[in-house]
């Protein structure tokens, strides 16, 4: 019998190179509100108790914060962020849509 798993990809992220890889087209593709569940992803490659001991936040609170129905303050954000070892870089592109 075939046994078939559902891919996780915080399986498949072993360097940073995939890190940015990853998150950058979670936000590509899903857009900015993306990014949260994108993050738990890599949070779960590095060790959630990992992540949650360096950022000072509980293991289950970000669990429920970074998953797709979590509404995580940009403090958490920033403070998985710092501890996943990421910065964040923003680039601004001219669109009709925004004028300055």
């Amino acid at each position: 019998m075939l046994e078939v798993k559902k891919f996780d990809a915080a399986e498949v992220i072993e360097d940073a190179e995939d890190v940015v890889a990853f998150l950058n087209a979670a936000v590509e593709d899903g857009g900015i509100s993306e990014l949260p569940r994108a993050l738990g992803t890599v949070a779960r490659s590095k060790g959630m108790s990992d992540v949650a001991a360096r950022s000072g936040l509980g293991r289950e609170s970000l669990y429920k914060a970074l998953s797709g129905s979590g509404n995580p303050t940009v403090d958490t954000l920033a403070r998985v962020i710092e501890a996943c070892g990421l910065e964040v870089h923003l680039t601004f592109t001219v669109c009709d849509a925004v004028a300055m």
